[in-house]
């Protein structure tokens, strides 16, 4: 059995540095200490006497939230990945004697977020930053939706009507009503049905940034949050989108505020699209595939689009420090390509 020498952590840390550890550029381009003041508001209550164990540092815990929305990790497979992975330690800033906060730490700090709606404010602070950093919107947005689908609740029929009434069944324990979550919806895509919440974003064409976001249930229509998401700042006055958002009154909105719309045509059964219009839509897709790509790594990232929480507002914490792991991602990406 080989002995443990004093240099063999740090020969370790290097062979990974070697092989490529993604984290060593997350920890060495983003000013991580940037988001302290706002996470500071996130401690649940200050503490009134130096007893007990010292809390544990915010941005550690915020960066441990990032962790959780770029590798998919439950609260308790992220305490384990923690102490299992060095690489993680390193981008943490732990030793390998250090405390890590356990699962259930790592719950309450993310239900603080959620109580005080800090992540959007968290996600704005890092668009300020990206723009300081001269990655502002460029070149029009794109606006498009994804479904986040929640765990498949097993409701009779009528307990599902009365949900949508705002009603929880009375006959339900306090236990059960916990676990049931009454503010996702079903919604139906290419046949199939979903249940959850979608992602509603507006994501720039040159660098392919989500600039704004909301959640909603997976009911509300694309449309609904249209023109919350439209980004004035953009250096570009073109907005693309797909047919789901075209109609008379979003064509005629856009075109009140200046925006040029390349909004996807739609055929109807007794009104076909003509061949003009196909080559149209073709000419758009090119450009609006690039939100493709965004949705298309964050699915990379995190394996599937699921939360596996409960109400709405749990969700948006989840989406939200999902949208904004892949803007700090994206952001070292651009800084490497750029170098």
């Amino acid at each position: 059995m080989k002995i443990s020498g004093l240099f063999d952590l740090e020969m370790r840390l290097e062979r990974i540095e070697h092989k490529g550890d993604p984290l060593q550029d997350l920890s060495a381009m983003v000013d991580w200490e940037a988001f302290r003041p706002g996470l500071e508001s996130a401690r649940e209550k200050e503490r009134k006497s130096n007893a007990g164990r010292k809390p544990f540092d915010v941005v550690m815990m915020f960066k441990i939230l990032i962790l959780q929305s770029l590798y998919n990790l439950s609260d308790e497979e992220v305490e384990r990945q923690v102490l299992d992975r060095l690489s993680f330690m390193r981008f943490l800033g732990l030793g390998l004697g250090a405390d890590v906060p356990d699962a259930t730490t790592v719950w309450r700090f993310r239900e603080s977020l959620s109580r005080q709606g800090l992540t959007k404010e968290l996600f704005d602070q890092f668009e300020e930053y990206l723009k300081n950093r001269g990655y502002e919107a460029r070149q029009g947005q794109i606006i498009d939706a994804s479904l986040v689908s929640a765990p498949k609740p097993r409701n009779t029929k009528e307990e599902n009507e009365r949900i949508k009434k705002g009603e929880a069944p009375g006959e339900w324990e306090p236990a059960k009503r916990r676990q049931k979550d009454t503010e996702a919806r079903w919604t139906k895509k290419n046949g199939r049905s979903y249940f959850g919440y979608k992602n509603h974003v507006s994501v720039d064409v040159k660098h392919k940034l989500i600039r704004d976001y909301q959640v909603t249930d997976a009911a509300v229509h694309d449309s609904r949050v249209f023109e919350e998401l439209l980004d004035e700042g953009n250096t570009s006055r073109d907005v693309w989108a797909d047919s789901a958002y075209r109609s008379v009154e979003t064509v005629e909105g856009l075109k009140e505020r200046g925006f040029r719309e390349h909004i996807q045509r739609k055929g109807y059964r007794n009104r076909p699209l003509n061949g003009w219009e196909k080559q149209g839509n073709r000419t758009r897709a090119r450009i609006r595939a690039r939100v493709e790509h965004v949705f298309g790594v964050q699915f990379q990232m995190a394996k599937d689009l699921v939360v596996r929480t409960i109400g709405l507002i749990r969700a948006r914490t989840k989406v939200g420090l999902r949208n904004l792991a892949y803007n700090i991602r994206r952001f070292v990406t651009l800084e490497v390509q750029t170098a």
